[in-house]
């Protein structure tokens, strides 16, 4: 993999164009969309120079609440290239959840899709916005979002208060490519360019900022352990919103030249015909959606023999899961990968020629020119090799902070520039790892991190809730489930199933919990803590379930 240095993500393109001009850069086979690298590069200068007349500023943020359509990757590339900086919105967020963001994020401008099968992101926006129905494109001047001025409809339909694509388009016809080039080379590599939500243990969700070096330094890391070159075709079914999809996934395609082959929606037939047709010889995935790519072979045939590699990774990866990948889809190389969006997002990896056993029972070893060690949680010291303790890890990857919470930044990166992830892990003497627990009380629900403070602040403002607390439970689909214990307020009945549609269309789906426990007193330390750890035992017990066996990844 070749080594680019210190540069922008704009640069990169151009020099890609130059260095593989013909190379399939983006397929999508059902919409009869193929670009080479220079008919990308063309795209997404179009798409810059749009921002660029629309008045987009170096350093602003906009925001892209979409699925993996074509436009949502050349606004990643498009926006880059100009200096703007990318807020990715999770596709299942509700109103309550997209308001947080839009606010706390300063967003000025906001591309969006019409919405997908459970979400009418129109109807949301236009909520929040009401001042969109009375106002020209461009002029939004809202009272609950000060900030946004700009929404841009990612189709062809015109919406009231709102762009179309083809309008931001046909806007950077009047720029020239001189003015791009200008704003093009005002940007370094150490500006942030990407900002996604993670939630922390207390409180709201926080902005990670990631710079360009970042981003690229983490895809070279990943493409080096894949042996990704410009032959191979990369199918990305997982969201582009998180940094699997927009890191390991696109990111780690163009530092390669290879070819981003995306999936709309995830759909498991989707996927397995996409990768027949299009002979991908890797595919990413959660394990959840491995599992129903195996359950789809079983009912029908589908050519996998391209397959070489691809990443498993964002929950417990169930070891016989691994194994059938391997075996039934020919995927052996495939590689597990660990991380955090903080790390932009890898910190550790299994390589294509580790032995299946070191694939299966740890997440790998340090990825090229990043630190790892393990170390005792009170005392901040390094452990010996086998003990287990927080990992920590330093490099090029680790985030430029959080956006606007200089005191969360602190308390994740120490003085000496080593970022606590939370996780506990053991590292063997290879300096492979294994994740063995949490120290934060993050659920990771089919690759979806759940922290489980949002969810409790949200309950709160029920009327009949008095207290809860949220705690995962062990699923064998999907790694972890959510489970509320609830303290109902004197005299104040209501049902599981009432406090479950009090959730719906306020937070995503993923998030409202799938059991619900109603409880007297919660266990406490005599200084009165609640101990969280003692509600997930009860768990087990009440349930009936079992941890299930597993490699754990982020």
């Amino acid at each position: 993999m070749r080594d680019f240095g210190k540069i922008t993500i704009g640069e990169l393109i151009d020099y890609m164009a130059r260095e593989n001009p013909d190379t399939e850069a983006l397929v999508y086979p059902d919409l009869n969309l193929r670009y080479t690298y220079e008919k990308f590069r063309r795209v997404c200068n179009q798409l810059a120079k749009g921002l660029l007349k629309l008045g987009v500023q170096k350093g602003e943020h906009i925001a892209i609440w979409a699925t993996n359509v074509p436009q949502w990757v050349i606004t990643q590339f498009g926006s880059a290239k100009m200096g703007a900086v990318l807020v990715t919105v999770n596709t299942n967020y509700k109103i309550f959840e997209l308001e947080y963001l839009l606010k706390q994020s300063d967003s000025t401008t906001l591309l969006l899709i019409n919405g997908t099968k459970n979400s009418d992101y129109l109807s949301m926006i236009y909520e929040l916005c009401p001042e969109l129905n009375d106002c020209r494109p461009g002029e939004l001047k809202s009272i609950r979002l000060p900030f946004l001025k700009n929404v841009i409809f990612i189709g062809d339909e015109h919406h009231s208060g709102m762009f179309t694509w083809n309008d931001l388009i046909e806007m950077g016809r009047e720029v020239t490519d001189e003015e791009l080039m200008i704003r093009q080379n005002a940007l370094t590599p150490d500006e942030v360019v990407n900002m996604q939500y993670t939630s922390g243990t207390t409180g709201f969700p926080k902005g990670v900022m990631l710079t360009h070096h970042n981003l690229i330094g983490n895809a070279c890391s990943l493409a080096e352990c894949l042996n990704f070159t410009y032959l191979d075709r990369l199918c990305i079914p997982v969201p582009f919103f998180h940094c699997f999809g927009c890191v390991l996934g696109t990111m780690t395609c163009l530092v390669a030249g290879a070819t981003m082959v995306p999936v709309t929606v995830f759909n498991p037939e989707k996927v397995l015909e996409t990768i027949e047709k299009e002979r991908c010889t890797a595919v990413h995935g959660v394990p959840t959606m491995f599992i129903m790519e195996l359950e789809a072979m079983e009912k029908a045939q589908y050519d996998t023999s391209s397959l070489r590699t691809g990443i498993m990774a964002g929950s417990p990866c169930p070891i016989e899961v691994m194994r059938k990948v391997v075996d039934k889809m020919g995927m052996r190389e495939i590689t597990i990968t660990y991380g955090q969006t903080e790390a932009s997002p890898g910190i550790t990896m299994t390589r294509t020629d580790d032995p299946l056993e070191l694939r299966v029972a740890t997440v790998g070893r340090a990825l090229p020119n990043v630190e790892v060690k393990i170390v005792d949680p009170e005392t901040g010291r390094e452990v010996p090799r086998g003990m287990q303790g927080e990992l920590c890890s330093r490099g090029y990857n680790t985030m430029k902070g959080y956006y606007k919470l200089p005191e969360a930044t602190a308390a994740a990166i120490d003085q000496d520039g080593w970022l606590h992830t939370g996780d506990l892990a053991i590292m063997d003497e290879n300096g492979y790892c294994r994740i063995t627990g949490r120290l934060k009380d993050m659920i990771i629900r089919g690759g979806e991190n759940i922290y489980p403070r949002e969810i409790e602040e949200f309950l709160y403002t029920h009327p009949k809730i008095k207290d809860v607390q949220v705690v995962g439970v062990p699923s064998e689909k999907y790694g972890e489930e959510v489970m509320a214990f609830i303290q109902l307020k004197p005299g104040q009945p209501v049902t599981a199933e009432e406090i479950q549609e009090y959730c719906r269309n306020k937070i995503a789906r993923y998030k409202i919990p799938r059991y619900i426990e109603f409880i007297e007193n919660y266990p406490t330390t005599a200084s009165g803590k609640i101990q969280k750890y003692k509600l997930r035992e009860q768990v087990l017990e009440i349930l009936g379930l079992k941890t299930p066996d597993k490699t754990e990844t982020a």
